[in-house]
């Protein structure tokens, strides 16, 4: 996830929806404290409060979350350090913890216009389903989705 490889081609416009990726760091199951989930969930919507985001969908697995938003402003490496910033330092100060929580780094796949937005989200709350973590989709108690599904 940390590859430098990941910036070449790497672009924000304002108003475009980007799939996210972000990895906890050494795949350290974060999420699995409850308190955890709960930082990150307020995270998420506190970046749409504050005018950077507006979220589509977003699960927390175990270990990582997906996000699909649209940029609002700012760019998008500045809106994901933000983000990791935020929950990192509350997730640590919950835990009473100190260190990086994060792998540096995120995967981003800017969505084309042709691309559904529904798929993606659906593609996005399936994940607990393929790793085995619900039954079907909806079961998941960690994922959020503007649309119903």
């Amino acid at each position: 996830m940390s590859s430098p490889k990941l910036h070449y081609g790497r672009w924000s416009h304002i108003g475009n929806v980007y799939a996210l990726t972000l990895v906890c760091q050494h795949r350290q199951r974060s999420f699995d404290d409850e308190r955890c989930v709960q930082i990150v969930s307020r995270t998420l919507r506190a970046m749409d409060e504050e005018g950077f985001t507006a979220s589509l969908a977003w699960v927390i697995m175990p270990d990582h979350i997906h996000w699909l938003a649209q940029l609002r402003t700012r760019t998008l490496g500045y809106c994901v350090q933000r983000f990791k910033a935020r929950s990192g330092y509350l997730m640590n100060r919950c835990r009473k913890r100190s260190g990086a929580v994060w792998q540096p780094g995120y995967y981003d796949h800017a969505i084309r216009s042709d691309e559904s937005l529904r798929e993606q989200a659906m593609y996005i709350l399936a994940n607990p389903v393929r790793a085995k973590l619900a039954e079907r989709i909806g079961d998941y108690p960690h994922a959020w989705c503007r649309w119903e599904l």
